[in-house]
């Protein structure tokens, strides 16, 4: 950027840690800190999960053998051990059970993976369960072979009676060798996804840098202030206008020119310049990118002599610069002009209802009607608060309150009645959904009902709105005074993008609302309004809690 950007500063204040390295750290250090936690939750998940499933996965096998009828027969035989030891080795090496283990009621295995322990008691004191109380469950013991994860099932006679019991087995060892292998993948993903942090972290850094022209924060401010300062400090007034005209920046000299004190950024930040020098089009000297010296301009009161000149960012234009000096010898001839054109510039801020009703004061004024002047002022104060009155009584949400005041100010303005029937009440407290969606209902269909009659004649302007939720269904009706809508587009009025009205974008509002109405359970209906006009009714479901509850 030319003019105030090249003044770029040679003497830098010191910086201890640089933005992009302070930057890369932290969010590296964010993304680390959240992934380890994450991973030791995952990490803890995992195996949580596998002894469940492995506990499951014993049990379903020990229920499985313990209802096979071969091996409730084998009991019944000279020697069990015999036979059930060769009907329990294929089902361990297909379903992988480190053993697969059958006793009786005293304990005694019939099968076990290691011949020489069949004959010999159970170890884990763990039987009494299945064999005393006939349950199935899991648990975790020291065996014969180990810290095992155990199934066990009681063995059942054609008669119900508890003749042994199945206990199926998975070694603790062989579980947590699973765990680690899935906890090394998943600390191998993490890790890459780590790695991908830090290098966005790196990417991230380098663009906010690239867009603070590779400065440090703290070099930002210290620029700021002596360009405040230096702004400040001088006599002449400056302002900075953007591409679209607007003021982005004022000196104290110039603020002082204008408002004849010192006033906050918010008095003319944004503010088009043409509000302040009507007479003077900077859009075209931007859009030519043109320069002027010394041009007669009136700033408020005030004759001054302009300057103006384009400010550059990399050989494109981003706005302009405007100087000016007062042209004291000038101020005495012109001075009932600027007076009138500070007036006009300052009717021009405020709004049309505003405008009509000081017009209307000022008239009554002049011809002496005071008496009619204060009547006015107290019918428009008293009408003002009976309405806000009448919503803060009726309506418990306050921003269903805000959206009809609003909606009433917006009426007003455009010389449109707009009336609630005395009997509405809303007391009902809304889901959050719900509010959503009234809202939305509300704002088009006041809006569509508004544009609908603005047209009119001034005395058939007229909205009114009714609303109640007595009963299971909360009821809003909004009527207008307009022309209504023609019984072949009745059909069509919900579906999007269909309108009555001429211009692009339309057919939105309505479909939307019709659409968010629905979700919710409820229905809007059209029907013919008594006012002439159309008149949409809205039905909602009442769910949430009511509002005196």
């Amino acid at each position: 950027m030319r003019g105030f950007y090249q003044v770029k500063q040679n003497i830098r204040p010191s910086v201890k840690f640089k933005l992009k390295a302070k930057m890369i750290v932290l969010i590296s250090i964010l993304i680390v800190g959240i992934f380890i936690i994450f991973a030791l939750f995952l990490q803890n998940f995992i195996e949580d999960t596998m002894e469940d499933q492995i506990g499951k996965r014993a049990l379903s096998v020990a229920a499985s053998v313990a209802n096979m009828p071969a091996l409730k027969e084998a009991f019944q035989a000279e020697n069990p051990a015999s036979i059930i030891q060769d009907i329990v080795d294929p089902i361990q090496q297909e379903t992988d059970a480190e053993f697969i283990v059958v006793g009786n009621t005293e304990s005694i295995r019939y099968s076990h993976p290691n011949q020489e322990s069949i004959g010999r008691k159970m170890v884990g004191d763990d039987n009494e369960r299945a064999l005393q109380n006939g349950e199935s469950y899991v648990s975790v013991e020291e065996g014969s072979l180990g810290l095992s994860i155990r199934g066990k099932a009681p063995v059942y006679s054609d008669d119900g009676e508890i003749i042994g019991v199945v206990s199926v087995g998975f070694l603790n060892d062989d579980i947590q060798k699973v765990i680690a292998d899935r906890n090394h993948s998943l600390w191998i993903t993490l890790s890459l996804i780590i790695l991908l942090g830090v290098l966005g972290a790196i990417y991230i850094s380098h663009y906010i840098k690239k867009l603070l022209s590779d400065m440090e924060p703290e070099e930002i401010a210290h620029l700021m202030i002596e360009k405040e300062a230096i702004l400040q400090s001088a006599h002449e007034g400056i302002i900075a206008v953007n591409n679209n005209s607007q003021i982005t920046m004022m000196n104290a000299a110039a603020q002082k020119l204008l408002f004849k004190q010192r006033v906050g950024e918010e008095d003319y930040s944004g503010r088009p310049i043409q509000d302040i020098i009507p007479s003077l089009n900077i859009q075209d000297f931007l859009d030519n990118s043109r320069s002027f010296y010394d041009r007669e301009a009136i700033l408020g009161e005030t004759v001054v002599l302009i300057n103006q000149t384009p400010m550059y960012n990399d050989e494109m234009i981003i706005g302009t610069v405007l100087t000016f000096r007062e042209k004291t010898e000038l101020e005495g001839v012109i001075h009932e002009l600027s007076r009138i054109k500070q007036y006009a510039n300052t009717q021009r801020a405020q709004t049309h209802e505003f405008s009509n009703k000081l017009y209307t004061i000022l008239g009554l004024l002049q011809l002496n009607q005071n008496q009619e002047a204060i009547e006015f002022i107290k019918k428009e104060s008293k009408l003002r608060q009976k309405w806000q009155r009448f919503l803060t009584d009726n309506i418990a949400d306050p921003l269903i309150h805000a959206i009809l005041q609003g909606k009433f100010n917006q009426a007003n303005e455009l010389g449109v009645h707009m009336s609630i029937h005395p009997d509405s009440q809303l007391s009902y407290r809304f889901s959050e959904e719900e509010k959503d969606v009234l809202l939305t209902a509300l704002g088009n269909l006041i809006e569509n009902a508004i544009e609908a009659v603005k047209d009119q004649d001034p005395n058939e302007r007229n909205v009114s709105i009714l609303f109640t939720d007595m009963g299971e269904d909360v009821l809003v009706e909004v009527e207008d005074s307009g022309s209504g809508v023609a019984a072949s587009n009745i059909p069509r009025i919900f579906e999007q993008g269909f309108s009555t009205k001429s211009g692009t974008h339309r057919g939105i509002g309505l479909a939307l609302t019709y659409q968010a109405v629905q979700r919710i359970g409820g229905q809007l209906i059209l029907e013919e309004g008594d006012l002439g006009g159309a008149c949409f009714i809205m039905i909602l479901p009442k769910k949430g809690e009511d509002a005196d509850a």
